[in-house]
């Protein structure tokens, strides 16, 4: 029997990226905010190590029981048997996967809201890949704009404008959509590597800057800056410089005294009324059940984890699911999938340690930066060069052909060429398919015997490859312009599962072809809001996480402002 607890305001799932954003105002606004997480607060100064194996081998920051326990499988077509596709890429704690993400804080263009359309206006509707299922966003660039300022500021940005309200800054990135106001903080500092690809990039006629990031390159709202120690691809911030929710956003709520936040508590179902409204939500803490009752329930786990939850959220007007009963739930599932160029220089190239986000970036071949009329492709990819490696991690470096991967020939091979080595990280713009999708799995359970996640991937997709092979000529030239030796292309990755997942959820006016509504909340269930990469319908050439942090935003404050509406 479930223990009924006292009824809150709005009940958040999850405490990550989205979730620990949305408290924050709904908590200012005085709303009483319980904000249920499966994972719970972790010590900077006893779960976090400077230390290879830890972080990167056994990965002991990011690995969590309840995400991997319930990791989804992966298909590539419906007559296949899924396979457990670990490891998950969620990490269940009070600050979620901003606790080890890389931090890179990028603004989507005002092209990636308008893909569709301006395809079509500049290619004609042809060029829309065979298959897509993409739309238009219901809401712009110049809509969203405000609230990525908002994120910015309230988690702390660092990095360099390129147009702050048309006029453009050479130092920037020349090709973001306008900005009001210049970043709250500078750019993280390069390193000599990545200011050497630089300036090579600026005598090829490119445009290189510093990208985005969560960290603080000078001291910030009485954090420390970066110390740029390395570590922070896997592992979490003992400087708290990068800044996660659980540093920022969550603990402001908690100031407010209107945020309750339970933690180690599993959601296993959305509790809906007798009037089909959402009405709270069912979860298992401590080995016993617990119902929290609230007069608004906000979805923001991963994206697989939303569309797992509202599949399991079953009742009589939702037989299938909750806000399914169009069978959208699910649908327009996409990814990013990197494409790694790797490059040996005669050289040291010094990126030991650093991080990631370090790094000197160039987007003249993302989105629809360059003239497509050429190419049997639409969309494009970012090409980024980067620091921290780690000796475990070097010697797992290619040989180039050189050497075998095995023996002394191979060990004095990684001896006298591991730090001659370099990777970029290139993100490449996917679309929605009616072929990949996901849904829960007939055979395959969690440890309470519910269905986990699958992902139906419908095999590769040709647009995408080919605008990913298209990018790996440009990084290689960009490499040899740099001195680079040897060049290895790696195979392009078809879609799987992902860091960066969109879809299941898709925001739109038409509820026929979306789950939630322009403001996020469900068209079938209108005090049901979702957060997460799961409403987005495009995800540009760049990491989602500031979208998806300005979206959450923008949710709650649609929230406070129409109370008495929604809650009903």
């Amino acid at each position: 029997m479930a223990t009924t607890l006292k009824p809150v305001d709005v009940a958040v799932i999850g405490l990550g990226a989205a979730g620990g954003v949305a408290v924050l105002p709904l908590a200012r606004a005085g709303l009483n905010v319980a904000g249920i997480e499966a994972g719970t607060w972790m010590d900077p100064h006893r779960d976090f190590h400077p230390d290879e194996i830890y972080n990167n081998v056994r990965r002991l920051v990011t690995s969590s029981n309840k995400a991997q326990a319930e990791c989804p499988t992966l298909r590539q077509h419906p007559d296949e048997t899924a396979q457990p596709a670990r490891p998950h890429p969620m990490m269940n704690a009070v600050g979620g996967t901003t606790i080890h993400y890389w931090a890179q804080s990028w603004r989507l263009k005002e092209w990636d809201f308008r893909t569709l359309s301006a395809v079509a206006a500049r290619y004609g509707s042809s060029r829309i890949p065979r298959g897509s299922t993409l739309e238009d966003w219901p809401i712009t660039y110049d809509e969203l704009e405000p609230y990525y300022e908002i994120i910015e500021k309230e988690v702390g940005v660092s990095g360099k404008a390129g147009n702050i309200q048309g006029k453009i800054d050479p130092a920037g990135n020349i090709f973001e959509a306008p900005r009001r106001v210049e970043y709250p903080m500078p750019p993280l500092r390069g390193s000599g590597f990545t200011d050497h690809m630089a300036q090579v990039a600026k005598q090829l006629g490119w445009h290189p800057f510093a990208p985005p990031a969560a960290i603080n390159s000078v001291p910030h709202a009485g954090r420390g800056s970066c110390a740029y120690h390395g570590y922070c691809a896997t592992g979490g911030c003992h400087v708290s410089a990068k800044n996660s929710t659980a540093v920022t956003t969550i603990p402001a709520a908690v100031k407010t005294k209107h945020l309750t936040i339970f933690d180690r508590a599993q959601v296993t179902r959305i509790v809906v009324d007798a009037k089909d409204r959402a009405s709270g939500v069912h979860y298992l803490r401590g080995g016993k059940e617990f119902i929290q009752p609230a007069k608004v329930v906000l979805l923001a786990s991963y994206t697989y984890e939303n569309s797992r939850l509202l599949l399991l959220s079953k009742s009589p007007k939702f037989p299938n699911g909750l806000s399914n009963n169009r069978g959208q739930v699910g649908k327009h599932y996409f990814g990013h999938w990197v494409d790694n160029v790797g490059a040996l220089f005669p050289f040291d190239v010094n990126i030991w340690y650093g991080l990631p986000a370090q790094g000197a970036c160039v987007d003249d071949w993302a989105d629809d930066q360059y003239d497509h009329n050429g190419h049997d492709f639409i969309g494009g990819t970012s090409l980024h060069v980067r620091t921290e490696r780690h000796p475990i991690e070097a010697a797992d470096m290619t040989t180039f052909g050189r050497a075998p991967r095995w023996g002394s020939r191979w060990k004095e091979f990684v001896h006298d060429n591991a730090a001659r080595f370099a990777v970029t990280y290139l993100q490449t713009s996917s679309f929605p398919y009616e072929t990949s999708y996901l849904d829960l799995d007939p055979v395959v359970k969690d440890p309470l015997g519910d269905p986990v996640c699958r992902i139906t991937t419908g095999g590769p997709k040709e647009n995408e490859q080919r605008a990913a092979l298209y990018a790996q000529t440009k990084m290689e030239q960009w490499f040899r312009a740099a001195g680079a030796t040897d060049v290895l292309k790696n195979p392009v990755n078809g879609p799987g599962i992902s860091t960066h997942a969109f879809g299941g959820t898709r925001m739109g006016d038409n509820p026929e072809t979306n789950v939630v509504d322009p403001w996020c909340f469900s068209h079938e269930v209108p005090n049901l809001g979702v957060l997460g990469a799961s409403v987005m319908g495009s995800g540009g050439a760049r990491n989602p996480t500031l979208t998806v942090q300005a979206l959450a935003w923008r949710t709650a404050e649609r929230l406070v402002k129409n109370w008495k509406s929604i809650a009903g």
